[in-house]
């Protein structure tokens, strides 16, 4: 482990300790996972992903329920979290430490970094969705396991990047919830995963070892070798300038738990 890496793992611990032990009553849902043809080939050239069983948060945290936890964990709130663990933009949007206003409670909470989504996480027992976790609920529309390679449901997609963060984010789940339960996982706001080391570049790069930090995903979990899929492009752009500690007005996060011997779900 290099020194940086070595350093960014003890800040993860430091926070997760710090949020730890607030576990809450948020609805997870059980995805059985299986195969995934992701756009992060496991091989880093063509072979599919195998994801393990997991639990999913079917809403993205809110400001209400991220109040609550900084009112629980004052080492998260705004002005006293250390600056190696947030950005200054860190809750902006807040009229006070703990108070969302004038932002609405059912909205999902956002100018939060990594290290505070993971540490809001592991209040509830959890974890930031690793990215093929993430991927696999999202590539569902709401009657199929994977819809993505429907050119309309694509297209719906892609409509969201025209208007994305020129409002603050409006309520959580008000639409249809997708295949498995779980709503917003686009068209709402972008969203954090929890492995960094993640390749989002094209195949031949990743088969020459080229390394590519993968800070946050949302609105679409689209290949780059699609030339259809303009909004990798986009996506690529925003994530090029993010690290931890950063956070955005679009950007918000879900959690994920680890599923107990009877709650594996079904598979699709």
């Amino acid at each position: 482990m290099n020194g940086r890496a070595a350093i960014r793992s003890a800040l993860l611990t430091l926070a997760v300790l710090a949020g730890d032990g607030m576990a809450g009553d948020a609805d997870y849902r059980a995805i059985a996972g299986g195969t995934l043809r992701s756009v992060l080939p496991a091989d880093g050239v063509a072979s599919p992903a195998i994801v393990a069983p997991y639990l999913l948060r079917t809403r993205l945290v809110t400001n209400a329920e991220f109040s609550a936890f900084v009112q629980h964990t004052p080492e998260w709130r705004r002005g006293q979290v250390p600056a190696l663990l947030a950005a200054p933009s860190y809750l902006s949007g807040w009229s006070g430490a703990t108070d969302f206003k004038p932002l609405a409670a059912d909205a999902p909470v956002v100018h939060v970094g990594w290290f505070a989504a993971q540490a809001y996480c592991a209040s509830e027992g959890g974890r930031l969705p690793r990215w093929y976790e993430w991927e696999f609920a999202a590539a569902a529309d709401d009657h199929r396991a994977d819809a993505r390679d429907d050119p309309a449901w694509l297209a719906h997609i892609l409509g969201w990047y025209a208007d994305a963060g020129k409002q603050p984010p409006h309520s959580v789940a008000t639409g249809q919830a997708n295949y498995y339960g779980i709503h917003d996982l686009h068209g709402l706001v972008w969203e954090w995963v929890e492995d960094y080391s993640g390749l989002f570049v094209n195949a031949d790069s990743r088969a020459s070892g080229d390394q590519k930090l993968l800070d946050y995903c949302g609105g679409a979990a689209l290949s780059l070798a699609d030339r259809r899929n303009y909004a990798v492009l986009m996506r690529l752009a925003l994530l090029s300038a993010m690290d931890a500690r950063q956070d955005g007005a679009n950007l918000g996060f879900r959690c994920v738990r680890e599923p107990a011997p009877h709650e594996q779900g079904p598979r699709p």
